[in-house]
């Protein structure tokens, strides 16, 4: 028996609750993983255990609003990078809590500089399979704002 999936449209509203943050991200099934904008990630160790620390920047085109964040760091992942002309990039991935709508799930992140990139947040196949059907041509499905959204100070 099929499972009714929730679709969702290209872009999104993404909560990041374990950061207490929503972001705007574009939902790209052509892309494996899912990619976080981070500046200043700082890999460290505390009591054994790997962390990375790093700035996240929940408004497109600005640096206001940052929020600093510490996560653990489950390893580092070559990523194939088409925005820089097929080069390949050693980022490092965190494993955190998602929502969209009313799902919330953990999934594999990756940490890049995404400046140049229209969104925040890329949202990769591994981390919508088996639970969304993306619909190209709609957007916020689920809903034009997110509760974590904060205002810029």
């Amino acid at each position: 028996m099929a499972r009714n999936k929730a679709v969702i449209g290209w872009r999104e509203w993404v909560g990041l609750p374990d950061f207490d943050i929503a972001v705007k991200a574009k939902v790209d099934t052509g892309a494996r993983t899912s990619s976080l904008h981070a500046r200043r990630v700082e890999a460290f160790e505390r009591d054994g255990i790997a962390l990375v620390r790093f700035w996240v920047y929940p408004k497109q085109r600005t640096a206001r609003g940052k929020v600093p964040v510490e996560a653990p760091l489950v390893g580092y992942r070559r990523i194939r990078n088409p925005g820089a002309g097929g080069r390949t990039e050693i980022r490092p991935v965190i494993v955190t809590m998602l929502e969209l709508g009313e799902h919330v799930w953990q999934a594999e992140v990756t940490l890049s500089r995404r400046d140049t990139m229209g969104f925040r947040m890329l949202l990769g196949r591994q981390a919508v399979r088996g639970k969304f059907t993306v619909d190209p041509g709609t957007s916020f499905k689920m809903g034009r704002d997110h509760p974590r959204l904060r205002e810029a100070s």
